[in-house]
């Protein structure tokens, strides 16, 4: 496993790879490295003869008055959980580094109608930085395959539709939620949680199971089903900023719908929780 840290060095190992034919996969994260970081760059591995995963906390994707400055910082931990892994490369740039001219910049990635709802209405240029540091990864490490967790379902869709848009070579994969004992998804703001807080957080997903199961039973009234759950948040601490049952695509669900996703957010004390359910999550038939 090496430590790359200058795009020269990260370029250079990528035309040797390119050279002998290589397949490479790149796993985009922001460090605090979980179990669920970690699930994904072992799925990634299966089908590229490289891996790279790249660590940058990355200023464009935090709204005004976010967490960027204590955002945490785990390079050597995260290094330490890779290491039995052993993917071939970890690019972890400085801001300097991926932002020579200094930030915000020029050119930024806009995926229209998918960057303005849900978390958009809620974190201010958040996708739109996010999409514009992939864009930037991937034009670097010029990867064949990029995977991101399923738990960020609204960021998939939109790092799925500027692939499209853009011809991007590069095809997108995800993966499922990891997923603490209490059924929590695992994120690197859970560390914001208390430890009450971290039990009361088991309500977000208890909500969405139920409404999952209600969906799966034939239950169409959806307005009623997104209050009860918001109430059953409110009663556990939480104060919810959406929890809505969409097409898979996002768009409002109706009757003619026959798949759905449950999307939700959430604050709980310091932490914003974000969590998703489909009709197929195997916790709908237990």
């Amino acid at each position: 496993m090496k430590l790359i840290q200058t795009i020269p060095e990260l370029k250079a190992l990528r035309a040797r790879w390119r050279a002998a034919g290589e397949r490479v996969a790149l796993v985009p994260t922001m460090g605090n490295l979980h179990a669920g970081h970690l699930s994904l760059v072992e799925q990634v591995q299966t089908g590229a003869d490289r891996t790279v995963v790249s660590i940058f906390v990355n200023p464009l994707q935090f709204a005004p008055g976010e967490d960027f400055d204590r955002y945490p910082r785990t390079l050597a931990d995260d290094l330490a959980k890779l290491d039995p892994l052993a993917p071939d490369v970890v690019f972890a740039p400085s801001v300097d580094e991926i932002y020579p001219q200094g930030y915000p910049i020029a050119t930024n990635v806009v995926v229209n109608g998918l960057v303005e709802r849900f978390c958009g209405e809620f974190r201010a240029g958040h996708f739109v930085g996010a999409a514009t540091v992939v864009t930037i990864l991937l034009n670097l490490v010029q990867p064949e395959q990029a995977i991101f967790g399923e738990k960020d379902y609204q960021q998939l869709l939109v790092f799925r539709r500027m692939a499209r848009d853009l011809h991007l070579p590069v095809e997108i994969l995800s993966g499922p939620t990891v997923r603490e004992a209490n059924g929590l998804a695992m994120s690197s703001r859970n560390r914001y949680l208390s430890d009450e807080e971290r039990a009361s957080a088991a309500v977000l997903r208890q909500q969405l199971v139920a409404t999952g199961r209600a969906l799966r039973a034939g239950h169409r009234d959806f307005a009623a089903l997104e209050q009860a759950a918001r109430v059953q948040l409110r009663a556990a601490g939480f104060a919810p900023q959406y929890f809505n049952i969409l097409s898979p695509e996002l768009e409002p669900a109706t009757s003619q719908h026959s798949d759905f996703v449950v999307l939700a957010a959430a604050v709980l004390g310091a932490a914003r929780l974000i969590d998703n359910i489909r009709l197929d999550d195997p916790a709908l038939a237990a």
